[in-house]
């Protein structure tokens, strides 16, 4: 007879039996079972790390839940899987590349998506042993990965669907763009982060008078791409200009002087410069008057070339001039 050892060693025990219950579909689930249904699709952890304790946490519960389930005769599918989670995947491929020297742009598209395989492939396993060491009872038959074919596929097809049906239309639409990454972020992706600045003040000669407005900016370099300067309605300063015309400072270009209430008659001078393409309140008032939308910047964060003189520039270099 063996001698027990004198404390639980979890390591073998636990990996022995979780085999034993993988190996005979205990976790699996039936498509053909008459039996009352319950499912759960695991929240797919990213694929750029490791599980942390709010992964343990969440996943315990899932698992009590399933096993439960399980227990009183239910067909229990618990489907695991893993989450692209693209920028932060780039990123962390991106800082591989940093620590000898180079930028994707080095390597190219196809080796750099080659990298962000391979890293997949080392951390997803890194997550699923973990999820294993668990003992959670996952159906791993069924494992996804969501760049599967299939799952792509289903995107695509719902996604060309909707816009078929009319539901869903392509439009000019603020998004929040990285000039680093190259890419847009999802508004969960961004954290705003308060910063004291300049005010620049700015004068926008009336058409055909001798009279001016002057605009604070925080962002004087988006001028280029204002299209309207909007006043409160109710603001005696301003109330005989409205309707009448600037001219944009730099180009030249002819803007409207627009009322609405949404401007704070209190903040600056009172008159707020609209750059759609450049600030989420500037596009919704453009949208509601109809104006147009003027890009000056390059995906780099670059002035545009329909700027001569500051073409090229980094935006903050321009903000100098």
């Amino acid at each position: 007879m063996n001698e027990l050892d004198k404390s639980y060693s979890p390591n073998e025990i636990e990996e022995k039996w979780y085999k034993i219950w993988e190996d005979s579909k205990y976790f699996a689930a039936s498509l053909s079972s008459e039996k009352e249904n319950y499912s759960i699709v695991i929240p797919p952890p990213n694929v750029t790390g490791i599980l942390h304790m709010g992964h343990v946490l969440n996943n315990s519960i899932q698992d009590t839940l399933i096993r439960y389930n399980r227990m009183t005769g239910k067909n229990t599918l618990w489907m695991p899987g893993c989450d692209h989670a693209g920028i932060a995947t780039q990123n962390k491929v991106e800082r591989k590349l940093a620590e000898d020297g180079l930028k994707k742009e080095n390597i190219g598209r196809e080796k750099f998506i080659e990298m962000t395989w391979d890293w997949k492939e080392k951390y997803g396993g890194i997550i699923t042993k973990q999820l294993r060491k668990l003992g959670a009872s996952l159906d791993w038959d069924r494992e996804r990965f969501t760049m599967d074919e299939g799952l792509s596929y289903a995107v695509r097809k719902i996604f060309n669907d909707l816009y078929h049906d009319g539901l869903i239309y392509q439009g000019e639409y603020m998004v929040n763009w990285c000039p680093s990454c190259g890419t847009a972020l999802a508004d969960d992706e961004v954290d705003h982060v308060e910063k004291d600045g300049h005010l620049w003040e700015i004068k926008y000669p009336v058409k055909n008078s001798d009279e001016y407005i002057i605009i604070a900016t925080s962002r004087p370099e988006t001028m280029l791409g204002d299209v309207a300067v909007a006043v409160h309605p109710e603001d005696e300063r301003y109330k005989h200009l409205i309707g009448k015309t600037l001219i944009l400072p730099l180009v030249n270009r002819e803007i409207p002087i627009i009322a609405d209430e949404y401007v704070d008659k209190e903040f600056g001078t009172g008159a707020l410069k609209i750059t759609p393409a450049h600030d989420p309140n500037d596009y919704n008032l453009g949208k509601k008057y109809n104006l147009p939308i003027i890009n000056m910047l390059t995906p780099d964060g670059k002035i545009v070339d329909d700027y001569p003189k500051y073409a090229g520039l980094d935006r903050f270099e321009a903000r100098k001039k």
